[in-house]
């Protein structure tokens, strides 16, 4: 956040002002948003495919040929290195795939998108069979530390997210692998707190793929949640609340998918799912209040490194057609295409290859934690969900609207919001 603070004195001329519930905090723009327009919708989706394309061009490109761990830098804390290896890759592909999966979902067609869709699918699908089979150069580390559980899940969302294009078009030989690596993460047990979800996620894709599953591990995180909420819909990371973008890198996205899974197989509960809902809408609405007229938002807690991964829930919600009845769908379009080329055009996003470095805006490998390497920054990616909404979808048609930081500052009426008790 230095080019933030740095901008401070800035503020009376460029009249950018970010107003959060944490208070209020000042910042210049870093780079020029285009205006609005009857096609604003058929342009931000182009730059959301190129910019998630660019992401990931590098990573699926390397790991479909098996030199992922050839080519791959692994930049973390110094002196990090070899234990971050055992674990890095396979957080890069679980965790991009994840965020890439309902694009995927859309399949191929015979649209320059639906094109190079199927090119990145097609990528994924070599990616997967060399990540699982255990003669590759590639062969990802599923049961060893700890690490690995966590993206055995995101991988695992990525499968339930797109199973007819990442798990159909599997061969026979990658399935059974599959399977197997996933139930090798069993091994690893979850602490106390949103990990729980890590073991729900992986069982509900053996449900969904292999046709069991263990319910315990499902069960225990679904109560423990339901226990831990805290109000106002937000949870507890385990039983104390804390302030960071958890509940939307983590806990309300896989609580929400942990339930449809159960209701696909007929074994969900659909009261807890209305409920379980409804909160995830409560904190969507939050998430689209956090965002400043220029795409920026509070730094608060840990894994900012994650960059717009931050906004997953948002992104979500929107996918699900689920947005609460006043946020439009074209002013989260327009808030999250506006935070996303905030960050991700700052200088030294990507190394001269094109590998995500360490950082919030631009590289600060400080903001890295002792667990965060180049292969947990794909997590990003969870921000692109939305494009799992067709084309035609109204989320992408017609003009921007202003979400509700650029309608405070321009003096306009805003929704007032209430608090949810359950």
């Amino acid at each position: 956040m230095k080019t933030i603070l740095n901008k401070f004195d800035s503020v009376k001329k460029t009249s950018l002002l970010l107003i959060f519930s944490l208070g209020v905090i000042t910042a210049q723009a870093t780079t020029p948003i285009k205006k609005g327009g009857d096609n604003d919708g058929i342009k931000e989706r182009k730059y959301y495919v190129s910019t998630l394309t660019h992401i990931a061009d590098p990573l699926l490109t390397a790991l479909s040929e098996n030199k992922l761990k050839e080519l791959m830098p692994v930049e973390c804390v110094a002196g990090a290195e070899a234990g971050r290896r055992q674990v890095t890759y396979l957080e890069a592909m679980g965790r991009l795939l994840a965020g890439m999966a309902p694009w995927f979902a859309l399949g191929p067609d015979n649209t320059a998108e639906g094109k190079l869709r199927e090119k990145y699918i097609q990528l994924a699908l070599k990616g997967i069979h060399n990540a699982v089979d255990p003669q590759s150069p590639d062969h990802m580390n599923f049961n060893k530390y700890s690490q690995p559980l966590v993206d055995a899940a995101f991988f695992s969302q990525a499968l339930l997210r797109a199973p007819h294009q990442l798990w159909d078009r599997l061969d026979n030989e990658t399935k059974a692998n599959v399977i197997r690596e996933l139930k090798s993460s069993r091994v690893l047990k979850p602490g106390n707190n949103n990990w729980v979800f890590f073991s729900a996620m992986v069982e509900c894709a053996l449900l969904k793929f292999d046709g069991a599953c263990d319910t315990s591990r499902i069960n225990r995180a679904i109560n423990l949640h339901m226990k831990w909420y805290k109000g106002d819909g937000a949870y507890g990371d385990g039983p104390v609340f804390h302030w960071d973008y958890y509940n939307s890198f983590v806990i309300q996205p896989m609580f929400l998918e942990v339930l449809q899974t159960l209701e696909e197989a007929k074994q969900g509960d659909k009261r807890t799912y209305n409920i379980v809902l409804k909160r995830a809408q409560r904190y969507s609405a939050i998430q689209e209040s956090f965002i400043s007229p220029e795409g920026i938002y509070p730094p608060i807690g840990r894994s900012l490194a994650y960059r717009f991964g931050a906004f997953q829930l948002l992104s979500k919600i929107a996918l699900m057609q689920a947005l609460p009845e006043e946020i439009k769908p074209q002013q989260v379009r327009a808030a999250l295409y506006t935070l996303i080329k905030r960050q991700i055009e700052v200088p030294g996003t990507f190394d001269d290859k094109g590998w995500l470095r360490i950082g919030l805006y631009g590289h600060q490998p400080s903001v890295g934690e002792e667990y965060i390497s180049t292969g947990s920054l794909y997590l990003c990616s969870e921000a692109f969900l939305v494009l799992g909404l067709p084309a035609d979808n109204a989320f992408w048609t017609g003009k921007d609207e202003d979400w509700t930081q650029k309608k405070v500052v321009k003096g306009e009426d805003i929704h007032l919001e209430h608090a949810i008790n359950n």
